[in-house]
């Protein structure tokens, strides 16, 4: 790879790989494992806009230690994780289907454990994540947070990509182009 976007994520100058997706479409490509400075820097600052939110919800996986992070800024004793297949501790749990993500190209689910559902429960979610761009996953996170009764109440990403940057719903930390 020789070719990068530089990118500055609230004073943090970032260096992303040019990527080519299966679909031709090439992106700026963002990966926090890996990297603990990035991690806690964008934790940090994600935390600073969702003060307000009860508890935080994330997607598997390089959204983990993202959330990680920022639940530990707001003293919360635990987040949310939707992941992308059931496990064996997830038999009494809820799941949701959803569009393809621009990464993945296909349909995929979410699911919850019977513990984050408990926890979600008529309470006001974040959701937390690196990159919002089609919104798919977004969309598909906000599916589960409704059928576990809790409140989308705030989208928040490190990253905006293309048009993502134009949505008034949701806040994120900086842009980067789809290329």
């Amino acid at each position: 790879m020789s070719k990068f976007y530089q990118v500055d994520i609230k004073g943090m100058k970032v260096d992303l790989p040019i990527l080519t997706l299966p679909s031709g479409v090439s992106i700026a490509f963002f990966n926090l494992h890996g990297n603990p400075a990035l991690t806690e820097h964008c934790g940090k600052e994600i935390a600073k806009i969702a003060t307000d939110c009860d508890v935080l919800l994330t997607a598997e996986s390089k959204g983990l230690q993202l959330t990680h992070v920022a639940a530990r800024e707001l003293g919360h004793p635990f987040y949310a994780v939707a992941r992308k297949s059931k496990k064996l501790y997830m038999q009494d749990g809820i799941s949701v289907s959803y569009g393809s993500s621009i990464t993945t190209g296909k349909n995929q689910e979410f699911y919850l454990s019977k513990h984050d559902v408990d926890l979600i429960k008529g309470k006001k979610v974040g959701i937390v994540d690196d990159v919002i761009s089609t919104g798919e996953s977004e969309k598909g996170l906000e599916l589960l947070i409704e059928k576990a009764g809790g409140i989308v109440y705030k989208k928040l990403f490190v990253l905006a990509e293309g048009n993502s940057k134009n949505r008034e719903d949701v806040g994120y930390l900086a842009t980067i182009p789809l290329l």
